[in-house]
This record gives C-alpha cells, structure tokens and sequence, in this order.
C-alpha cells in the first residue's frame, strides 16, 4: 500500500493516553480494510472502542436488492467486530449507501453520536481524494472522513446544534483529542501490530459474503484477507523500523 510519504523510514507512534475512541465510517468492511490490527491490539490492552456506521453497505453487492444486502452486511459487520473485541456496534439511518450527502444532517448524526459515546479518539477512513495518490476515492469515504473531521468542533460547540442538548439532552464534549485517518496517503504515526494479527484477518474475513461477490464465488474470505493485511503491513514496516505496523493520519483536535 504505497504512500505520498514513502521516502519517510519511521513515523511517531500513536498517542496511547486514551481509554476511549469512537471509530466512524461509511461502509461495514472499512475499517477492516485500514484499521482492524490496530483496534484488535487497543482492546486486548484493555481500551474501549466503538463503531460507528454511516450505511449498511445496501448498496453494495451488485446481485442482491439493497434490503437484503443491508441485513447481510450488518450481520457480518457485527461478527467482524467483536473479532477484534468491539462490542459496541451501531449504524446511522437516513443515509444512503453509495450517495452519502456532506451537510448538516450527517454533521448533526456525528456530532450527536461523538456527544452520546464521548470518545478522546476519533477513527475514520481515507478522506482525501485519492488513494495512494492514483486511485480515485468514492464520494462516500470522502464525504464519512471529512465529516469525522469536523465532529469534534461541531460536537465540542454548544451554540452549533443546540437541540442536541435542549432537546436530546447530550452535553456538548470537548474531549476529542485527535482524529486518526486509517488508509490515508499521508500517514504521521504508526501503530505497530502482532498478536492483533490473527484477529484482524478474522475480522475483514468476516465479510463472506462481500469479499465473494468482490472477488469470485468460491474464494476463500481468509486467504484473501490474510494476503490484502499481510501487504498492508509489510508497507507499514517501510515506516516502522521494519516491523508490522498500521498506519494513520493523525489530526490533534
């Protein structure tokens, strides 16, 4: 997984004087794709992470109608996670997988949820345009990331939302430190991974379904996770003295 940034050998390691993050994105299977390892690594430490989901993915799989795609793909979303010791599992409604619209409705949903959940860390997705500064991003993820972005001012500002506190009685919180990008072309800090490993591969092999109707019917979901986060972090070794590492792009708030 190239980055922008390839000519640096070794970034910071992450913050670890948290005890709480709330990770949001898109689609089930995208913080397997970017993120899981390291998840699976702050919960065995004891550290309480959540998911937040902005779709249920209905869009996703070309041969199987939106509503029955959504139950599939919040099933496995579900099993995904408590691979890697995420319990807590919730997913927004009244956005639509595949046309996420930037605005105050998805601002409002993130900055109720940063207010409800109260999270020192944020997580998200690739918001940038491009991956590894070739490959085109889909609207969704770019839409989800800046969005999560911009949750900890809105959720931290009690004149930006009032009705959350008037009539939902959710507290503005100030206590989002930073927000980590996962995928980004432009990582700064480096979490590095091992017994998380297993549980990582478990986690993105979760999405069967999924993973099949991307690649072929009879692949096999672990080989093929274990094959995409095996790339994934021989590129974070690049930055990692050589060792195992996921990569992010941190934003202090």
């Amino acid at each position: 997984m190239p980055t922008e940034n390839a000519a640096v050998s070794s970034l910071r390691p992450m913050p670890d004087d948290w005890q709480r993050a709330l990770a949001v994105v898109a689609h089930p299977d995208d913080l397997e794709y970017g993120a899981a390892a390291a998840i699976a690594e702050w919960t065995a430490a004891g550290r309480d992470v959540r998911y937040l989901l902005v779709t249920r993915g209905e869009a996703g799989i070309d041969g199987l109608a939106p509503p029955a795609c959504a139950a599939v793909r919040e099933a496995e979303q579900r099993a995904s996670a408590a691979h890697v010791g995420v319990h807590t599992v919730e997913f927004l409604t009244g956005h639509r997988d595949g046309v996420i619209e930037a605005g105050l409705p998805l601002r409002r949903d993130l900055a109720a949820a940063v207010r409800r959940h109260r999270p020192e860390l944020l997580i998200t997705l690739n918001h940038r345009d491009t991956w590894f500064g070739t490959q085109w991003n889909t609207p969704d993820h770019r839409v989800v990331g800046r969005a999560v972005l911009d949750a900890a001012g809105d959720a931290a500002n009690r004149w930006i939302f009032p009705e959350l506190a008037d009539a939902e009685g959710l507290a503005p919180w100030s206590g989002v430190r930073w927000t980590a990008v996962a995928g980004s072309p432009r990582p700064t800090h480096a979490v590095e991974v091992g017994p998380g490993i297993p549980r990582a591969v478990a986690s993105l092999a979760a999405h069967t379904t999924y993973i099949r109707a991307l690649t072929t019917p009879d692949q096999d979901p672990h080989a093929y996770a274990r094959a995409f986060i095996d790339r994934s972090l021989r590129t974070g070794a690049t930055h990692h003295r050589g060792r195992p590492a996921t990569l992010f792009e941190v934003f202090p708030q």
